[in-house]
């Protein structure tokens, strides 16, 4: 595991301190959860721009030629 010092502005480790104290936490899990959580979004955004760039637009088109018309399976009906 690895150390690392953290200057943080005075306002916000007051706040930080405050939910941590919250959710029953310590300092270092709070932060440790906030960075993670703010590297799963980042991470996610990635995941699904690069998804994006190798989406065909004419092949989804091709498909939804090639899918039956049909009616609407038994709880699928709109109100």
């Amino acid at each position: 595991m690895a150390n690392y010092a953290l200057r943080v502005p005075e306002s916000l480790f007051a706040y930080a301190r405050q939910v941590a104290e919250e959710e029953h936490v310590s300092m270092n899990q709070f932060f440790v959860t906030a960075i993670a959580e703010k590297v799963s979004a980042l991470k996610t955004e990635a995941y699904f721009r690069e998804r994006q760039s190798r989406g065909d637009l004419s092949a989804f088109d091709a498909w939804l030629e090639a899918s039956p018309e049909a009616a609407p399976l038994v709880g699928d009906e709109r109100p």
